[in-house]
Protein backbone atom coordinates (compact mmCIF):
# COMPACT_ATOMS: atom_id res chain seq x y z
CA UNK A 1 0.00 0.00 0.00
CA UNK A 2 1.24 3.51 -0.69
CA UNK A 3 2.34 5.69 2.16
CA UNK A 4 -0.13 8.03 3.82
CA UNK A 5 -0.47 11.57 2.54
CA UNK A 6 -1.99 14.41 4.53
CA UNK A 7 -4.03 15.58 1.55
CA UNK A 8 -5.75 12.20 1.14
CA UNK A 9 -6.21 11.30 4.81
CA UNK A 10 -8.85 11.86 7.43
CA UNK A 11 -8.50 11.13 11.14
CA UNK A 12 -11.54 9.48 12.72
CA UNK A 13 -11.76 9.56 16.52
CA UNK A 14 -14.22 6.87 17.62
CA UNK A 15 -16.12 7.24 20.90
CA UNK A 16 -13.46 8.84 23.09
CA UNK A 17 -16.13 9.73 25.62
CA UNK A 18 -16.06 10.79 29.26
CA UNK A 19 -17.81 7.76 30.80
CA UNK A 20 -16.05 5.20 28.59
CA UNK A 21 -12.38 6.19 28.87
CA UNK A 22 -11.94 5.36 32.58
CA UNK A 23 -12.94 1.75 31.81
CA UNK A 24 -10.36 1.37 29.02
CA UNK A 25 -7.11 -0.41 29.90
CA UNK A 26 -4.43 2.28 29.68
CA UNK A 27 -7.09 4.92 29.01
CA UNK A 28 -4.87 7.86 30.01
CA UNK A 29 -2.10 6.72 27.69
CA UNK A 30 -4.61 6.14 24.89
CA UNK A 31 -6.00 9.64 25.34
CA UNK A 32 -2.49 11.15 25.24
CA UNK A 33 -1.64 9.33 22.00
CA UNK A 34 -4.90 10.22 20.27
CA UNK A 35 -4.60 13.86 21.39
CA UNK A 36 -1.02 14.01 20.07
CA UNK A 37 -2.10 12.58 16.71
CA UNK A 38 -5.05 14.99 16.57
CA UNK A 39 -2.72 17.95 17.23
CA UNK A 40 -0.42 16.77 14.43
CA UNK A 41 -3.39 16.28 12.09
CA UNK A 42 -4.61 19.80 12.85
CA UNK A 43 -1.13 21.25 12.17
CA UNK A 44 -0.94 19.37 8.87
CA UNK A 45 -4.52 20.23 7.86
CA UNK A 46 -5.72 16.62 7.95
CA UNK A 47 -9.50 16.72 8.49
CA UNK A 48 -10.70 15.29 11.81
CA UNK A 49 -14.10 13.75 12.52
CA UNK A 50 -15.36 12.08 15.70
CA UNK A 51 -18.19 9.78 16.69
CA UNK A 52 -20.12 9.62 19.96
CA UNK A 53 -22.01 6.48 20.90
CA UNK A 54 -25.24 7.03 22.88
CA UNK A 55 -24.03 10.41 24.13
CA UNK A 56 -26.92 10.71 26.59
CA UNK A 57 -25.56 7.65 28.45
CA UNK A 58 -21.80 7.73 27.82
CA UNK A 59 -21.21 11.47 27.67
CA UNK A 60 -19.54 13.75 25.17
CA UNK A 61 -16.11 13.53 23.58
CA UNK A 62 -13.53 14.23 26.29
CA UNK A 63 -12.44 17.85 26.63
CA UNK A 64 -8.87 17.11 25.49
CA UNK A 65 -10.21 16.11 22.06
CA UNK A 66 -13.47 18.05 21.70
CA UNK A 67 -11.92 21.04 19.89
CA UNK A 68 -10.45 19.01 17.03
CA UNK A 69 -13.33 17.44 15.05
CA UNK A 70 -14.89 19.40 12.21
CA UNK A 71 -18.07 17.50 13.07
CA UNK A 72 -19.18 14.80 15.48
CA UNK A 73 -21.46 11.98 14.35
CA UNK A 74 -23.97 10.88 16.97
CA UNK A 75 -24.70 7.17 16.73
CA UNK A 76 -26.49 4.24 18.27
CA UNK A 77 -25.05 1.61 15.90
CA UNK A 78 -21.65 0.21 16.81
CA UNK A 79 -20.70 0.62 13.14
CA UNK A 80 -20.90 4.36 12.43
CA UNK A 81 -21.38 3.68 8.72
CA UNK A 82 -24.84 2.33 9.55
CA UNK A 83 -25.91 5.84 10.56
CA UNK A 84 -27.45 7.30 7.39
CA UNK A 85 -25.88 10.73 7.84
CA UNK A 86 -22.35 9.41 8.36
CA UNK A 87 -21.63 8.03 4.89
CA UNK A 88 -23.57 10.85 3.22
CA UNK A 89 -21.10 13.31 4.73
CA UNK A 90 -18.15 11.21 3.60
CA UNK A 91 -19.43 10.70 0.07
CA UNK A 92 -18.79 7.58 -1.94
CA UNK A 93 -15.62 5.74 -0.96
CA UNK A 94 -14.99 4.22 -4.36
CA UNK A 95 -15.42 7.59 -6.02
CA UNK A 96 -13.10 9.20 -3.45
CA UNK A 97 -10.47 6.51 -4.09
CA UNK A 98 -10.62 7.13 -7.85
CA UNK A 99 -10.40 10.91 -7.31
CA UNK A 100 -7.34 10.56 -5.08
CA UNK A 101 -5.63 8.39 -7.69
CA UNK A 102 -5.91 11.31 -10.11
CA UNK A 103 -4.51 13.80 -7.59
CA UNK A 104 -7.81 15.22 -6.35
CA UNK A 105 -7.86 16.29 -2.72
CA UNK A 106 -10.34 13.90 -1.19
CA UNK A 107 -9.75 11.48 1.66
CA UNK A 108 -10.20 7.82 0.90
CA UNK A 109 -7.74 6.79 3.66
CA UNK A 110 -9.43 7.09 7.00
CA UNK A 111 -7.21 6.58 10.05
CA UNK A 112 -9.18 5.09 12.93
CA UNK A 113 -8.46 5.74 16.59
CA UNK A 114 -10.59 5.35 19.69
CA UNK A 115 -12.53 2.85 21.76
CA UNK A 116 -13.50 0.18 22.03
CA UNK A 117 -11.18 -1.44 19.53
CA UNK A 118 -13.10 -4.71 19.32
CA UNK A 119 -16.54 -3.10 19.03
CA UNK A 120 -17.08 0.34 17.48
CA UNK A 121 -13.60 0.88 16.02
CA UNK A 122 -13.51 -2.54 14.35
CA UNK A 123 -17.11 -2.47 13.12
CA UNK A 124 -16.75 1.08 11.77
CA UNK A 125 -13.50 0.16 10.02
CA UNK A 126 -15.09 -2.87 8.39
CA UNK A 127 -18.07 -0.72 7.38
CA UNK A 128 -15.79 1.88 5.79
CA UNK A 129 -14.00 -0.90 3.91
CA UNK A 130 -17.35 -2.23 2.63
CA UNK A 131 -18.22 1.30 1.48
CA UNK A 132 -15.04 1.54 -0.59
CA UNK A 133 -12.83 3.58 1.72
CA UNK A 134 -9.36 2.51 2.83
CA UNK A 135 -9.52 2.33 6.63
CA UNK A 136 -6.16 2.41 8.40
CA UNK A 137 -5.99 1.27 12.02
CA UNK A 138 -3.74 3.34 14.29
CA UNK A 139 -2.63 0.49 16.56
CA UNK A 140 -1.33 2.64 19.41
CA UNK A 141 -4.42 4.87 19.14
CA UNK A 142 -7.04 2.26 20.02
CA UNK A 143 -8.09 0.65 23.28
CA UNK A 144 -10.46 -1.82 24.90
CA UNK A 145 -11.34 -2.71 28.47
CA UNK A 146 -9.32 -5.92 28.22
CA UNK A 147 -5.99 -6.56 26.48
CA UNK A 148 -7.44 -9.78 25.03
CA UNK A 149 -10.20 -7.87 23.25
CA UNK A 150 -7.67 -5.35 21.93
CA UNK A 151 -5.49 -8.16 20.59
CA UNK A 152 -8.50 -9.91 19.03
CA UNK A 153 -9.48 -6.68 17.26
CA UNK A 154 -5.98 -6.26 15.80
CA UNK A 155 -5.93 -9.90 14.68
CA UNK A 156 -9.33 -9.59 13.02
CA UNK A 157 -8.21 -6.38 11.29
CA UNK A 158 -5.15 -8.18 9.91
CA UNK A 159 -7.27 -11.19 8.91
CA UNK A 160 -9.25 -8.86 6.63
CA UNK A 161 -5.98 -7.65 5.06
CA UNK A 162 -6.49 -4.09 6.24
CA UNK A 163 -3.65 -1.67 6.85
CA UNK A 164 -2.36 -0.70 10.29
CA UNK A 165 0.16 1.95 11.36
CA UNK A 166 1.45 3.54 14.56
CA UNK A 167 0.63 7.15 15.33
CA UNK A 168 4.27 8.11 14.77
CA UNK A 169 4.32 6.36 11.38
CA UNK A 170 1.26 8.38 10.37
CA UNK A 171 2.82 11.67 11.44
CA UNK A 172 6.08 11.08 9.57
CA UNK A 173 4.26 9.91 6.45
CA UNK A 174 2.02 12.99 6.54
CA UNK A 175 5.14 15.18 6.82
CA UNK A 176 6.90 13.43 3.91
CA UNK A 177 10.10 15.44 4.41
CA UNK A 178 12.18 17.34 6.95
CA UNK A 179 11.62 20.30 4.63
CA UNK A 180 7.91 20.43 5.51
CA UNK A 181 7.09 23.85 7.03
CA UNK A 182 5.47 22.13 10.06
CA UNK A 183 8.28 19.62 10.59
CA UNK A 184 9.63 21.23 13.78
CA UNK A 185 6.13 21.56 15.27
CA UNK A 186 5.32 17.89 14.66
CA UNK A 187 8.73 16.74 15.91
CA UNK A 188 8.11 18.71 19.11
CA UNK A 189 4.83 16.80 19.58
CA UNK A 190 6.61 13.48 19.01
CA UNK A 191 9.41 14.31 21.45
CA UNK A 192 6.92 15.48 24.08
CA UNK A 193 5.60 11.94 24.01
Amino acid sequence: MPQLEARTSLLLIVDMQAALLPAIAGGDRLLARVARLARAAALLEVPIVATEHCRDKIGSTVDALARFPAWIQQKTHFDATREAEFLRRFGNGRQAHAMAATGATDWPRILLTGAEAHVCVLQTGLGLHRAGFQPVLVKDGIGSRSPEDLQAACERWAHHGLEAVSSEMAMFEWLESADHPRFRDVIALIKAG
